[in-house]
C-alpha cells in the first residue's frame, strides 16, 4: 500500500511516499479500513514541521475517512461496506476530558491516516454522516468536532445567540455553519475582501476586516448594541484573545482552541474577571461527542466547505497551500 512517512529531522521536504506491506486480516475487536481521504489541520502541520520528538518513519495525519473492508471477531457495530471516519482521541470514548497530551492521537503519538489501509480497534472510528463524500467526512474528526464542542457542549448555544468566529479556517467555517443551522446570528472576522463576500454569502450577518480595524472587539460591541456576543470561537490565541474578551458579553463564553498567533502573551485578566466570562480551553472531543455531532449533521442541509483537494503524493504541496493562509474551509488529501 502507499503511505507517507516523516523522515528525520522533519519538515515538509522530509515527507516521503513509500510502499508498505498491506495489513493482514483484522484481529478481534478491530476493523480494516480502506482510507480514501484525510484533511489537513494546523496540528498536523505542526507535527510534520517540528524536528523534535518525532520517531523516524511516523505516518502523519490525524483525520481519516474510508470504507470498512473487513471486521475482526466480536465486532458488531460495523460491517464491510460501511463508510466510517476516525476519532482524534481513539481512547477517549465518552465523558469528561481526561487526556492532556497527544500520545494516543493518530499522526502524532501513533501512526496516522496518510496511508491506504489501516487496521485499528473498532472503537477508533464512527460511522460517517449519510451522503457525505470521504473528503467531507474527513473534515469532521478534528475541525468539525472542535466546532461542535465549542458551540454545543461547552457553549450551550441556543437559537437567538450571537456567535463571533475568527477567520476562515476549518473550525471557524464549521462554527459559522453550525451556529446558523441552530438559529444563531454570526459575526465573522477576516483580512480579505474576497473572503468577506464568501462569509456573507454563507450567512454571516457582519464581517469585520481585522487588518483595517485593529480594535475589532469594539466594532463587535457596536454591532451588538454594546452587549457583546454570547460565544466566541477563539482560534487565534494570545494576540486575538484581548479583542475576543472585549467583544464577548458579560457572562459570555470564550472557547479557546487555537495558537495561530503564538503560545503565550499578555491577557487582560481584569476585563475577563470584571465581565465574568468563561474562558475554556479545549482539544477536539470524545467518540461519543462525535457520534452526537454526526446525528445532528444527518439532519442539517449543509455540507463541510472544501477549499481544495490534493493526491496523497502531493501532501507537501497541500501543506504549503495551508501555510499560505489563502484557503477558505478545509484542505483535503484524496486517495
Amino acid at each position: 500500500m502507499k503511505a507517507i512517512q516523516l523522515q528525520s529531522p522533519g519538515g515538509l521536504d522530509h515527507l516521503k511516499l513509500v510502499d508498505l506491506p498491506t495489513p493482514g486480516a483484522p484481529q478481534a475487536g478491530e476493523i480494516q479500513v480502506r482510507v480514501h481521504a484525510s484533511s489537513l489541520n494546523y496540528h498536523d502541520l505542526g507535527v510534520v514541521s517540528s524536528p523534535i520528538g518525532k520517531r523516524e518513519g511516523m505516518i502523519p495525519m490525524a483525520d481519516g475517512a474510508g470504507v470498512v473492508t473487513a471486521v475482526g471477531a466480536g465486532v458488531t457495530e460495523f460491517k464491510a461496506g460501511d463508510a466510517v471516519v476516525s476519532c482524534f482521541f481513539p481512547t477517549w470514548q465518552a465523558g469528561r476530558a481526561t487526556i492532556a497530551d497527544f500520545a494516543t492521537v493518530p499522526g502524532d503519538g501513533i501512526d496516522g491516516f496518510a496511508r491506504e489501509v489501516v487496521n485499528a480497534p473498532a472503537t477508533s472510528f464512527t460511522l460517517a454522516p449519510k451522503g457525505y463524500t470521504h473528503e467531507e467526512a474527513a473534515t469532521l474528526t478534528t475541525a468539525g468536532l472542535t466546532a461542535w464542542r465549542m458551540l454545543v457542549i461547552n457553549g450551550s448555544i441556543k437559537a437567538g445567540d450571537t456567535v463571533l468566529v475568527l477567520g476562515t479556517g476549518g473550525v471557524s467555517i464549521f462554527a459559522l455553519q453550525m451556529a446558523r443551522a441552530m438559529g444563531a446570528t454570526v459575526i465573522a472576522t477576516t483580512s480579505s475582501t474576497a473572503k468577506e463576500k464568501q462569509l456573507l454569502a454563507m450567512g454571516a450577518s457582519h464581517v469585520i476586516n481585522y487588518k483595517d480595524n485593529a480594535k475589532w472587539g469594539d466594532e463587535v460591541l457596536k454591532l451588538t448594541g454594546g452587549r457583546g456576543v454570547d460565544i466566541v470561537v477563539e482560534v487565534g490565541g494570545p494576540s486575538t484573545l484581548p479583542q475576543s474578551i472585549r467583544a464577548c458579553r458579560v457572562g459570555g463564553h470564550i472557547s479557546l482552541v487555537g495558537v495561530l498567533t503564538g503560545f503565550a502573551g499578555d491577557i487582560p485578566t481584569v476585563e475577563l474577571m470584571r465581565k465574568q466570562q468563561t474562558l475554556q480551553g479545549l482539544i477536539v472531543g470524545s467518540r461519543q461527542d462525535q457520534q452526537d455531532m454526526i446525528r445532528a449533521l444527518d439532519n442539517f442541509d449543509w455540507k463541510p466547505v472544501i477549499d481544495s483537494q490534493y493526491p496523497l503524493e502531493q501532501i507537501a504541496a497541500a501543506f504549503e497551500h495551508q501555510k499560505a493562509g489563502k484557503h477558505f474551509g478545509k484542505v483535503c488529501l484524496s486517495f
